[in-house]
């Protein structure tokens, strides 16, 4: 039964696809995306917890550890036990986590947080400004978001650190966007997660499925220079691509790229693994013999 609320969009049939946002956004960064998403697989995108929309943060969430044991169990009373992830930026993180947890079938993790190096505590400080920046402009501006966000020009100067193209963005979302952004509870938990280090990604080698990093080349919030290269080579058998034009949310940048691209590695992991448990029962079939 389809389900469409500030908490959670879920719809479609065949193999669950769980989409996983990105810090001070909700599910809707996914809208241009669902379209094509939908007639291939069981799509399932909640709202992360703290953020506008959904659950209040649970106590002792405040690690990417404990955020990540919210999120299990939040996909286990969705009656998710595996299913393909993809996640974007603290999204991307999250999936990454759950791979290692084995809750994962393929992960695509786009510009995903948490890669930066432990002893760099300048970029930590940088990302931490801009998110300040960013919704200190929001908040001066909330009476004037409508007025604002109505032309092309604004939206796309006004989002460039996170999209290429902000400009596509249609202006009532855009307004949703950025009214969502300071609304997010939990903005102060994830800067102490990074100044502390507990928001960080580690033991990338226990990554346990088929895994796509894909980086925008033209993301201002985390650049690839800075942050893919943990990413790049720590996870066994992983695959990397570089988004040429896009940004670090690319979903509404180029939504059939992305959507192709998700939609691409899932269904290849997943005829990948029924090949292989063919072979296997085909071997066991013959020893038996």
């Amino acid at each position: 039964m389809p389900e469409l609320s500030p908490a959670l969009y879920r719809a479609g049939e065949g193999e669950p696809l769980v989409l996983i946002h990105g810090f001070t956004a909700t599910w809707r960064c996914w809208l241009p995306v669902l379209g094509l998403l939908v007639p291939r697989f069981e799509v399932i995108a909640p709202t992360l917890h703290g953020h506008d929309g959904g659950r209040p943060s649970p106590p002792g969430a405040e690690t990417l550890g404990q955020a990540t044991d919210h999120f299990e169990s939040l996909l286990d009373e969705l009656g998710v036990g595996t299913a393909h992830l993809a996640g974007n930026s603290m999204g991307g993180a999250l999936a990454l986590e759950l791979a290692k947890r084995g809750r994962a079938r393929s992960v695509v993790a786009i510009s995903p947080g948490g890669g930066w190096r432990e002893d760099d505590a300048r970029e930590v400080e940088r990302i931490i400004r801009l998110f300040k920046r960013t919704q200190r402009s929001a908040r001066a501006t909330v009476k004037h978001h409508e007025k604002l966000l109505a032309r092309p020009g604004f939206r796309k100067i006004g989002m460039r650190d996170i999209m290429a193209r902000g400009h596509l963005v249609p202006a009532e979302e855009a307004v949703l966007m950025t009214r969502s952004s300071i609304r997010c509870s939990v903005v102060q938990d994830v800067f102490k997660t990074m100044r502390d280090g507990s928001g960080r990604v580690v033991d990338l080698d226990q990554v346990k499925a088929p895994t796509l990093i894909a980086w925008g080349d033209k993301d201002r919030l985390l650049p690839m220079d800075r942050h893919a290269e943990r990413f790049r080579t720590e996870i066994p058998g992983g695959q990397f691509r570089v988004l040429r034009g896009l940004g670090h949310t690319p979903m509404w940048d180029d939504p059939a790229q992305i959507a192709e691209l998700i939609a691409g590695f899932a269904t290849a992991a997943s005829a990948a693994g029924n090949r292989q448990a063919a072979s296997v029962t085909a071997g066991s079939a013959g020893s038996a013999g």
